[in-house]
């Protein structure tokens, strides 16, 4: 038995599972089990042999960044980010990886990420968001409450610390202007059960050729709502959660899936959590 797990602390619901045991039925490995473990904060420096007991993990809040201590490698990728949310196990030698950036990449191939990039909020996956935008060349406007401009001013720092030629620049997210090719929201603005909240102005929306939110839960966000009766594209949090865990697969055992067979795994998310808010 090959056994898989998400470690975080508190686990309340989570798709994880539905996910990676879809990914694993469409391998044909009906040997994998994949479970939730919470191992409180303070009891994950001493966790490495249960992290060898497993052949592969997944890594959530607040553990990203103290699993590190406990790895024998870190990729590019976690490197990056001074964050691991993926680990694998070849033989007892643990490698962490960051799969959000590929999850983020992977749902916005289709989106401008290239181009005038407005990004609300500079949180973890804020951070990660700008970054690679920066790398793929984007012009961002790091759009903020006033409590988080410090932050924002940390953020910039450490973007053109990465691309020295980047295009940053920081906005009041309440009086923010200008025109963009994409609109992403990376605050948790619009979350369930908060559902009627936008953490844009319509102007702001109507001034965006598409729009791109982290939350999956709604599976259409107020947001996405609004930008999608302008008949504008809009993506949703599901297809990142999904394809950062298809990457995870692809590391662990070289897991190979076509986009259809993605697509319907991103529909069977959507649905679940459809049916958890009814």
């Amino acid at each position: 038995m090959n056994k898989f797990a998400l470690i975080g602390h508190p686990l309340g619901h989570s798709m994880s599972p539905l996910i990676h045991e879809k990914l694993f039925a469409l391998s044909g490995l009906s040997d994998s089990s994949y479970e939730l473990i919470d191992i409180a904060p303070e009891d994950i420096a001493g966790s490495r042999r249960l992290l060898e007991d497993l052949r592969g993990l997944n890594v959530t809040i607040p553990h990203k960044q103290a699993v590190i201590s406990l790895v024998d490698e870190l990729a590019d990728s976690a490197q990056r980010y001074n964050s691991v949310n993926c680990i694998s196990n070849d033989g007892g030698r643990l490698t962490g990886y960051n799969t959000d950036c590929d999850g983020f990449l992977r749902s916005a191939e289709l989106l401008p990420i290239g181009g005038n990039v407005a990004i609300l909020g500079c949180g973890g996956v804020g951070r990660m968001i700008a970054i690679e935008v920066a790398r793929h060349g984007g012009n961002i406007t790091l759009a903020v409450i006033p409590q988080d401009v410090k932050n924002a001013q940390l953020l910039m720092a450490e973007i053109l610390a990465k691309c020295s030629d980047a295009s940053v620049r920081i906005a009041d997210i309440s009086t923010l202007e200008g025109s963009y090719d994409l609109l992403i929201n990376a605050t948790p603005v619009g979350m369930y059960p908060k559902v009627d909240a936008c953490a844009v102005s319509d102007t702001v929306i109507e001034n965006s050729l598409s729009v791109f939110d982290v939350i999956y839960n709604p599976t259409e966000t107020l947001l996405m709502k609004k930008a999608r009766a302008l008949g504008k594209t809009a993506v949703g949090g599901a297809s990142m959660l999904v394809y950062q865990a298809v990457k995870a697969h692809e590391i662990w055992y070289g897991g190979q899936f076509s986009a259809e067979d993605i697509s319907k795994i991103i529909l069977d998310v959507e649905n679940a959590v459809d049916s958890m808010n009814k």
